[in-house]
């Protein structure tokens, strides 16, 4: 673990670059009123390049750096922010003051101005989400150590505690048995409405076909019996044999009442 840890430190992540910044030789402070960026001569920076915010385990880095070589100017560790490494002026968003550091115990303060003020923007956050991530580290690790003294969600019943269920909504509710009458299912499972009083349902049962002469159904007010459904059928068309037959019954009717007027003024003895 001890390995591992020392591992992570001596990875260097990036944070942010913004490739024009400008550098200030700052005046030093009369009183502790703070810095103010128009006695800086900001027309003369003494220094023109690069910034790179670096971080390494829990120390931020602010470099420096020539345009072209990346060639390192000067540097400035931070190990809290906000604080003595970093400050903002009082009178500009867009100027700072560092302190940098030569590595051999030598420190000097400059100040480091932004042409845009999105750039001066993005170098505020960047150092606050770096140490942002610090803190949460420190209090997990310091949880991991201590769970104990971490707080506790006690979900158990208090003594004397008693707890109510209500369940008669969820009882499904049932009319009378005699009150439901069932309906017929259809085809394919569909309910159909039930048929009129004393009549039959015109669906076939599943799986059969209506014969082509079906006997109709008994309507109410028209009783049809089985002495009717009985009854011949009127025959086909008479044929020139039939025309001719009743012909000869007409001929035949024709001739008796001829006789039976000629008839009619004899004298019967």
């Amino acid at each position: 673990m001890a390995a591992m840890a020392a591992e992570e430190e001596e990875y260097e992540a990036v944070l942010c670059v913004k490739p024009a910044v400008h550098v200030y030789r700052v005046p030093p402070r009369a009183s502790n009123r703070g810095y103010r960026a128009a006695e800086w001569q900001l027309d003369q920076p003494a220094w023109s390049g690069r910034l790179r915010i670096t971080a390494k385990g829990k120390i931020a880095f602010i470099k420096l750096e020539d345009k072209t070589s990346g060639e390192l100017f000067a540097q400035a560790p931070v190990e809290q922010f906000p604080g003595i490494a970093v400050e903002s002026v009082t009178d500009s968003s867009r100027y700072f003051v560092i302190r940098i550091e030569d590595g051999n115990g030598r420190r000097a303060f400059i100040g480091v101005g932004f042409v845009d003020r999105g750039d001066a923007f993005d170098f505020n956050v960047a150092l606050q989400d770096h140490f942002k991530w610090v803190r949460q580290q420190s209090e997990l690790a310091r949880q991991a150590e201590n769970p104990d003294q971490g707080p506790k969600l006690d979900l158990g019943f208090k003594e004397g505690q008693t707890i109510k269920l209500n369940i008669a909504n969820m009882k499904k509710k049932e009319g009378p048995t005699g009150n439901t009458r069932p309906r017929p299912a259809g085809l394919g499972g569909l309910s159909l409405l039930p048929p009129p009083p004393g009549g039959k349902s015109s669906v076939c049962p599943s799986g059969e076909r209506p014969s082509s002469l079906s006997t109709p159904a008994q309507l109410p007010g028209t009783p049809i019996t089985d002495s009717l459904l009985s009854w011949p059928q009127p025959a086909a068309a008479p044929s020139a044999a039939a025309t001719d037959v009743w012909g000869d019954f007409a001929k035949a009717s024709g001739s008796a009442s001829t006789q039976t007027q000629a008839n009619a003024g004899w004298v019967q003895f």
